[in-house]
């Protein structure tokens, strides 16, 4: 059986040809906890859900199969923050 395909959020810059491809991404899920680094993110055609920091991770490029959709730049700001805050950054 195969595995449903999980949205996630990129974040990343862009990079030249000679660096490696790989994307940092934060999933989305549907299975709600409440935490401090969930961001709570509502789009047609998916469940509600939210994006969980604590789930961040790195893939290369070619892994991600296609855009469902972009995010509100207000989304955005707030899982970045959320991100810094899992990672205890400033």
């Amino acid at each position: 059986m195969a595995q449903k395909p999980c949205p996630y959020l990129i974040l990343s810059v862009e990079f030249p040809d000679h660096e490696r491809a790989v994307v940092s991404y934060v999933p989305r899920t549907t299975t709600l906890r409440q935490t401090r680094f969930e961001v709570p993110h509502v789009m047609r055609g998916l469940d509600a859900g939210a994006f969980d920091a604590q789930g961040i991770g790195s893939i290369p490029m070619v892994k991600c199969e296609r855009r469902v959709g972009i995010a509100a730049p207000d989304i955005v700001q707030q899982v970045e923050t959320a991100v810094k805050r899992w990672l205890a950054l400033r």
